[in-house]
């Protein structure tokens, strides 16, 4: 029998090391509930989002290569451009713009 732990429930993210490496940088530690697949789905969404309009496209040469690629992508493509349903059709900078202009009006 092939019995595997959800990854979202992994005893390596529950370890001292890793929770202690996520406070030293100021990360705050999530972990989804057992049994509700809802927890992490946006953060399922972004990541499939990454891999399949970004990653998946590219070859990097290095890991600083892979790194400022996906930087730019994020900032330039998903935050910038990219419609996001759950905001309303709009990218998360027009989002962030326009609340601000309700909240200063």
């Amino acid at each position: 029998m092939n019995r595997k732990l959800p990854a979202d429930q992994g005893v390596q993210y529950a370890s001292h090391e890793y929770v202690n490496c996520l406070k030293e940088h100021g990360i705050k530690i999530s972990m989804g509930r057992k049994g509700n697949l809802y927890d992490n789905a946006f953060a399922e969404s972004f990541i499939k989002t990454l891999k399949y309009e970004e990653v998946y496209l590219n070859e990097y040469g290095t890991f600083d290569d892979a790194l400022q690629n996906i930087d730019r992508f994020i900032e330039e493509a998903y935050n910038s451009k990219r419609l996001h349903s759950s905001i309303g059709y709009k990218s998360p900078v027009d989002f962030e713009k326009a609340m601000v202009l309700n909240i200063l009006a």
